[in-house]
């Protein structure tokens, strides 16, 4: 498979639209193509359209296409088709596919063997698989996000923030994506103190609110007072959780790291705001630029796709982040895209 490195995606908290030029990415105008001629559908990991997160961000993406292109949402235009079981995955792309999508995005990693069958079975489709990689197929576009190098800014900012020397990371689904998560904010954290102490968890479920919620209560017992989540809608809970204690007791300072996308609105409750900053993924931007390379016949099929600091991909919002933590993660991104840090992909073993 061929691996391209793409450029663009600049400035992703403020969602500036770009080209990814490596693979052509043609001017053709929008009213050229008449609605039907070419659409476009994504079907979501557990969590749905509206999991605040990464399945969000991609229908933010797709609307955004649509827009751009005067499509309308449904059949001929652009849709999603919400996953609320694993056992869904492959009925939801079928039925994409019967409703005449030209090009079908999977969200997520947990679609991969979904993505291939079809793929497989239907050569005159376009398939994207997002976060993980499918060989050997010319259909199959396979983006990767270096979501460890975000992360580990995520953990120089816990690191600098916490009073209690505890922090903690809620994954949603053990595996080679969110263990990139764990793996970076470990590191980012052991860069500022080596001997802080980090409580790292597992979920089983990124679409789990009520247990997400559960083991942030628990991590905030414990003294953790700064929690980064890579889990989803699962994620949600652990704002909760972080609201409820700063409510009852407006001197608790605690605080929840947000991830995907800007998640400072989730952290938010009349005055309190409990959401330190955020790690960022050009999962909407994506969708848009390879939704618009499909539509002008340039889909980059067969190739490996990867985003990472250096590509503007990934990164970290301002938040509520002081001049000395901004000044710190400022430095590090520099490092990283200079190579002067290598931040590890895998987490450390236990």
């Amino acid at each position: 498979m061929k691996v391209t490195k793409k450029l663009g995606m600049a400035v992703l908290a403020l969602g500036l639209t770009t080209t990814l030029v490596a693979c052509g990415g043609g001017s053709k105008d929008k009213k050229d193509n008449a609605q039907g001629d070419h659409s476009v559908a994504l079907v979501t990991d557990l969590g749905g359209v509206d999991d605040k997160s990464f399945n969000q961000s991609a229908w933010e993406g797709l609307q955004a296409w649509g827009k751009d292109h005067d499509m309308k949402k449904g059949n001929g235009g652009f849709n999603y088709y919400q996953s609320n079981s694993d056992s869904e995955f492959d009925t939801n792309i079928n039925t994409a596919m019967n409703d005449g999508f030209n090009t079908v995005f999977g969200i997520g990693f947990k679609l991969k063997p979904a993505i291939e069958s079809a793929a497989a079975a239907n050569a005159d489709k376009n398939f994207v698989l997002i976060d993980d990689q499918i060989e050997g197929k010319d259909n199959v576009a396979s983006v990767i996000f270096k979501d460890h190098e975000a992360a580990y800014l995520a953990g120089i900012a816990a690191a600098m923030t916490t009073e209690s020397n505890k922090i903690g990371f809620v994954g949603g689904q053990e595996g080679d994506v969110i263990g990139r998560f764990e793996a970076g904010f470990n590191a980012g954290a052991k860069s500022v103190n080596k001997d802080i102490e980090i409580t790292n968890t597992y979920v089983g479920s990124f679409g789990d609110a009520p247990k997400g919620k559960a083991t942030a209560e628990a991590m905030y017992g414990s003294g953790v007072d700064v929690i980064y989540h890579a889990s989803g809608d699962t994620g949600n809970g652990v704002f909760t959780a972080a609201k409820d204690i700063v409510k009852a007791d407006k001197d608790k300072k605690v605080w929840v790291i947000g991830v995907d996308r800007d998640q400072e609105a989730e952290g938010k409750e009349g005055d309190l705001n409990v959401t330190l900053t955020s790690t960022l993924k050009g999962v909407s931007k994506v969708v848009q630029d390879l939704s618009t390379q499909a539509f002008d016949g340039k889909f980059p099929g067969g190739e490996q796709l990867v985003y990472g600091l250096k590509e503007d991909g990934v990164d970290l919002s301002k938040g509520q982040l002081n001049e000395e933590i901004t000044a710190a993660v400022e430095k590090a991104k520099e490092e990283i895209k200079a190579g002067t840090i290598e931040v590890p992909a895998v987490p450390e073993k236990k």
